[in-house]
């Protein structure tokens, strides 16, 4: 045990947000040190409460005295660290200065008391005699450790209500800003205002981050990042929507589109001001009694009770509970989507949970009267039965439900449809409009209502929620895509126009590939596996030409250029989810190729995280030393496909080599452009490089899948 364990890097934590907007009542860094502080000093008071709680007679060893010693000394050192970091928020917020000050000279207290009475070194010599210690007062010992425990967690509450007061301030700030946005009639204030607005979303979406990652609560998380992903979506939306505003003033179609958007924004911000304050407005429907899964499995556990208790509940209970968990089955056997055969074995499955059922009471019943072994067997016959016929419902809802997805998402993958809609709208083609937006409303209902079965057999909570959000998602981006599709069609020639459309359509593909992702999640869960998660690469170190990156700034893109590579960043987000689904196809998870691919899509993720102002890399500086990292993989990836080409018959190797000499000139290149310096031009470079990086991630798709294919037509060969 060391002497004075403590947080290492609590100052790098904080320093990586220092660098964020200005104005912060309360840098986040000190809830990052606040915390670690309260990690290290938590487990020591653990230890010194087993020490008070040892033997009176146990023999008191120097190396004994000596460990007691170091406890105590590092628990004071954690509370001295703890003490600076609470003065420090008490200074910066005046309203909590008093409360936190008093729990801060507690702590202080407690902890150099604890301090005083374990320092035991020199009991074993004569000249001790009478010292006051942890053996001769132990309940001095356990009222310091009680009031360091309760000064500690006084002081974190104390912080926690600075931290949400803070976001609902930089809440407060987005929405006023967002009202004057609304009201904007020029183009010149209108860039001006968004500037600010930039500004104050970056703000807000670092606090909520941080406090997303501290949340413990699995819904609650998923809650919070599906409200952050609706305002990191939305910003670019009201950036485009807006704009087209100013410039087709009169075009009620776009307003509709632009106060769409607003409309969303402002939901979403809400939503987060309700998971941190845990605020829940009036009538708010728990989502977990509208999941059948979740039906099933409280009816289960009920069920089972009665092994141990017969009077635990009434049989009229039981059967209004299945009655309700049967009758939410009929999203599935109602839905138009749903094949024959699923809806006859839905419905046969369901009349046979019933009929259990009445024979699990009547043998109740039984059971309650006499209790006999043959009773108690035929009880236990019949609650096995009727688990069996519910686990048998789940299986064939969710294969239901996983059937319709896969089939949706397969069709609706060349995204046709909207390839129509933007063609019909630079020809000004209004028939054609109303043709597509008529489709694009059918494709919209088919996927909403997709999503409404997943969140039925999703399995967890968070799932739940990621499917809501999805079934939200669809709903309104279908009828923004309607209106800035009209938009265009109405102004055939306006680039705005043809930009915002654009925007949505992009913001629908992203929903459809994370869609993509949720099904395997759900499936994972069903199975009984989370599937393997290969966490992201860790900040890579400067390489060895990192000299050149001296001229880089080490600050982080303003809202302009936030804006700008929050573009580029989603097709590269897209890309990374594809090369994931390949990757996934491999049985040999192991192989060479895979490996690297596999850190090439995880790096590739951090780039796309970093345009949305969120993830490891931080500065421009970072997402350089990441790119070489990723320009340095692609090579090893490269060699390793020519290494498995020498495998293949000649008309398979030529076809494999065309892919390999499209990607090794793409890697080549983006060494040259993050070697070349561009002075007084960062913005510029990492444009180049981020669009580099994208080119490479949609050649690695394809090197992938065919690999893929070739392994596999080697091995038939082989078994042939």
């Amino acid at each position: 045990m060391a002497a004075s364990p403590g947080p290492a890097g609590g100052g790098g934590a904080g320093a990586a947000h220092g660098s964020g907007p200005s104005g912060f009542a309360f840098d986040s860094g000190l809830e990052i040190k606040t915390r670690s502080v309260e990690q290290t000093l938590l487990p020591l008071v653990s230890q010194i409460t087993t020490l008070i709680n040892h033997k009176d007679n146990t023999k008191k060893s120097d190396k004994t005295l000596q460990a007691i010693q170091r406890v105590g000394q590092a628990v004071n050192l954690a509370v001295g660290r703890f003490v600076k970091v609470g003065e420090a928020i008490a200074n910066e917020n005046w309203d909590l200065k008093e409360e936190i000050n008093i729990a801060c000279i507690e702590a202080k207290q407690a902890g150099e008391t604890i301090a005083a009475l374990t320092d035991v070194s020199s009991l074993n010599h004569p000249e001790s005699d009478g010292q006051i210690t942890i053996f001769t007062d132990k309940t001095g010992v356990v009222k310091a450790a009680r009031l360091l425990l309760s000064s500690v967690t006084r002081v974190l509450l104390l912080a926690d209500r600075v931290v949400i007061k803070q976001i609902i301030r930089s809440r407060n700030k987005v929405l006023a800003t967002m009202e004057r946005l609304e009201k904007v009639n020029s183009f010149q204030e209108f860039v001006q205002i968004f500037s600010q607005f930039g500004n104050e979303m970056v703000e807000f979406a670092h606090l909520t981050g941080d406090r997303q990652n501290d949340l413990k609560d699995e819904k609650k998380k998923a809650k919070m990042a599906a409200a952050r992903s609706v305002l990191e979506k939305c910003t670019m939306m009201l950036l485009t929507a807006s704009k087209t505003c100013l410039r087709h003033p009169n075009c009620e179609s776009a307003h509709k589109n632009k106060e769409g958007v607003f409309d969303r924004m402002k939901v979403a911000l809400d939503k987060v001001i309700e998971i941190v304050t845990e605020c829940k407005p009036n009538g708010e429907n728990d989502i977990s009694s509208i999941s059948i899964f979740t039906g099933i499995k409280e009816f289960k556990m009920n069920i089972e009770t009665l092994r141990e208790n017969l009077y635990f509940q009434s049989k009229e209970a039981l059967s209004v509970m299945l009655e309700a968990l049967l009758e939410r089955t009929e999203d599935f056997t109602d839905c138009a989507y749903t094949s024959h055969e699923h809806r006859e074995r839905i419905l046969g499955l369901s009349a046979q949970a019933r009929t259990e059922l009445q024979q699990l009471i009547s043998v109740w019943i039984q059971a309650q009267s006499r209790k006999t072994k043959s009773i108690t067997e035929e009880l236990e016959l019949t609650i096995l039965k009727i688990s069996h016929s519910l686990n048998e419902l789940k299986k064939e809802l969710h294969n239901t439900a996983a059937q319709l997805a896969a089939d949706l998402l397969k069709y609706h993958a060349d995204h046709v449809v909207l390839k129509a809609l933007k063609l019909t709208g630079v020809e000004g083609n209004l028939e054609g409009l109303a043709e597509y937006a008529c489709k694009l409303s059918e494709q919209k209902e088919r996927l909403v209502e997709t999503c409404r079965l997943l969140r039925h057999v999703s399995g967890t909570e968070p799932l739940e929620i990621t499917c809501l959000h999805a079934e939200e998602t669809f709903q309104v981006t279908g009828q923004q895509i309607i209106s800035a599709a009209e938009t265009l069609t109405l102004h055939p020639s306006s680039k705005i126009a043809k930009e915002n459309l654009d925007v949505f359509c992009e913001a629908w593909e992203c929903q459809i590939s994370d869609m993509s992702i949720l099904l395997r999640e759900i499936n994972d869960v069903f199975e009984g596996r989370r599937g393997e998660k290969y966490g992201y690469l860790s900040l890579p170190k400067p390489m060895k030409n990192s000299a050149n990156l001296r001229s880089l700034k080490a600050d982080k893109p303003d809202s302009e250029e936030q804006a700008k590579i929050a573009k580029l960043g989603l097709k590269l987000g897209l890309l990374t989810s594809d090369a994931n689904c390949e990757i996934e196809k491999w049985e040999d998870q192991e192989n060479e190729m895979v490996l690297y691919g596999r850190n090439m899509s995880s790096m590739a993720y951090s780039l796309y995280l970093f345009t949305r102002a969120e993830g490891p890399l931080k500065t421009y500086q970072d997402l350089i030393h990441q790119l070489e990292v990723f320009a340095e993989e692609g090579l090893k990836l490269a060699s390793s496909v020519q290494a498995f080409s020498k495998q293949l018959k000649d008309d398979d190797k030529l076809m494999l080599l065309l892919e390999i000499n499209k990607f090794v000139p793409l890697c080549h290149q983006l060494q040259t452009i993050i070697k070349t310096p561009l002075q007084n031009q960062v913005f510029l470079k990492v444009d180049k490089c981020i669009t580099k990086a994208r080119s490479m991630m949609a050649v690695l798709v394809q090197l992938l899948s065919l690999c893929y294919k070739l392994l596999k037509k080697m091995e038939n060969n082989r078994w042939a």
